[in-house]
């Protein structure tokens, strides 16, 4: 079976789907989707979606936040399009029918979350990303020429004279199978399972990066990985994202004494960036021999409840009471800064191929991705790679031309497994993780050169993180080497790039 169109999307999170409303009326849209429409890490996303839209608040003061988590390798022109076209976003967001929470007088009920500098996150309870979801696939779907296919597993892209002119894909009953179009917009998404823990859904295997990576397109900063301080830790329990808004919203960080000890690690306490945070608790961790707690146990139950219901009742299934119980919590692998290199319109490197939300850099989060920016990023990015595409060329092949491959790319379809070996992903937590080394670095690249990429992307984007960490010999933002404790602007203040050679 296959496919054409004149626009290709491969994904259907914020960014794909933002990008499908911005071309549903120039042309026919085609929506490649590994799962279901809400399997992504869009449903996934708890905390809120941040946008300068308060009375206290402006897009420059936006911007300063997130410069300041970048720690230093920001792109600025990146920043100053998130912030300054967010909160238009955000408005197109509540005219098509976003139910985001308000206060009693009717106005938006904004959360501060840590780093920012205002109360500027907007929330639908604890599930915005579902909300958001949910008004633009009703937006898109509803549109007559975009058409969604889901359950297709896109393994490769497919090139012609150097240019990408669509992908190939396995349909839900495994039929190799081709989708063509003038140009394709990667919209894959993260790559959280390619670690022990994650806060990711399964589908968030990093199969974006990888077949960019394999066609040729540049992909940078891969290094920066954000763990996520506060995931459940009961045992026999999914790593369920406990959102950073509990601590927003006054949770505390205890020690098995019911200390908090965050003061001891960090000044700014529970709301210091993730970073510091995670690094804190498994330092405070190893300090007692016991476990950490998230604890809420201060604050009005029924309020708490209110505020939370997903977290309540996903807490409720392992025995656990939000309001009244210590939440036992440790990191987990969040979310990557790094991807397939764009500019602020999603272009990559590769003329015909786009890429927008997770799985694209524009250098917009630098070294830190400040918290609730990424849906925000996945807005912005998804509307402007939209209308990019929309300026493609006639056609790179005339509408019902089935463009010939060579007998070496047609058995080139990989077996792609939705997640990496166990192996792998210990590997990877175990050296790659929060705590870094050469040594331990070195032993990860090592293991991975045994191992067949073509059967896992987990695997390509594994050993792609591993080396670009071994090549950053300092620590910035989500990256930390306990062998390079300190910032070294004198040498690494720059991107790390890297291509198919």
């Amino acid at each position: 079976m296959d496919l054409q169109g004149d626009y290709l999307i491969v994904g259907s999170g914020i960014a794909a789907l933002r990008a499908a409303v911005e071309l549903a009326e120039a042309g026919d849209v085609v929506i490649l989707t590994k799962a279901g429409s809400s399997e992504g890490n869009t449903g996934y996303a708890q905390g809120g979606i941040a946008a300068a839209v308060g009375s206290d608040d402006s897009p420059e003061l936006h911007a300063s936040d997130t410069l300041a988590a970048g720690d230093g390798l920001c792109d600025e022109r990146a920043v100053r399009v998130l912030c300054e076209e967010g909160a238009r976003d955000v408005r197109d967001l509540l005219a098509w029918g976003a139910a985001f929470d308000r206060n009693a007088k009717g106005e938006l009920a904004l959360a501060r979350e840590a780093a920012h500098s205002v109360r500027r996150v907007l929330h639908a309870r604890d599930a915005t990303g579902r909300e958001i979801g949910r008004v633009l696939w009703a937006k898109a779907s509803a549109h007559p020429r975009v058409h969604a296919h889901e359950h297709a597993l896109v393994t490769d892209l497919l090139m012609r004279d150097g240019r990408c002119v669509g992908v190939r894909f396995l349909t839900p009953e495994g039929e190799e199978s081709r989708a063509f179009a003038p140009v394709t917009l990667l919209a894959t998404g993260g790559a959280g399972q390619v670690f022990r823990d994650t806060t990711n859904p399964e589908v968030a295997t990093g199969d974006g990066i990888a077949m960019a990576y394999r066609a040729g397109a540049r992909i940078a900063d891969l290094e920066f990985v954000q763990f996520h301080p506060t995931a459940l830790d009961v045992a026999g329990a999914p790593r369920f994202l406990l959102s950073e808004a509990l601590r927003g919203e006054g949770a505390r960080l205890v020690n098995h004494a019911d200390e908090a000890f965050m003061p001891r690690y960090e000044a700014a306490g529970d709301l210091a960036p993730r970073d510091r945070v995670s690094r804190a608790i498994l330092r405070e961790r190893e300090r007692t021999g016991q476990p950490v707690y998230l604890s809420m146990r201060h604050l009005p139950a029924d309020e708490v409840h209110a505020r939370f219901p997903f977290i309540s009742e996903t807490c409720r299934g392992v025995g656990l009471d939000l309001a009244r119980d210590r939440i036992p919590v440790s990191p987990a692998a969040h979310y990557v800064m790094g991807g397939v290199e764009t500019d602020v319109d999603g272009r990559t490197s590769i003329p015909g191929l786009f890429a927008a939300g997770e799985v694209a850099c524009t250098g917009v989060h630098g070294a830190n991705r400040l918290a609730s920016n990424s849906l925000l990023e996945g807005l912005v990015f998804g509307a402007r790679a939209g209308a990019t595409m929309k300026e493609r060329p006639a056609s790179v092949f005339e509408k019902g031309d089935s463009p010939l491959f060579t007998e070496r790319e047609k058995r080139g379809l990989s077996p792609f497994l939705s997640v990496a070996p166990e192996y792998g992903r210990e590997l990877m937590w175990t050296h790659a993780g929060l705590f870094r080394d050469a040594d331990g670095l070195r032993l990860a690249l090592k293991q991975f050169g045994g191992m067949d990429p073509g059967e896992h992307s987990g695997i390509t984007v594994g050993r792609l993180i591993a080396s670009a960490a071994l090549r950053r010999e300092e620590s910035r933002g989500g990256h930390y080497r306990l062998d390079f404790p300190a910032r070294n602007d004198s040498q690494w203040k720059r991107r790390i790039m890297e291509t198919v050679v």
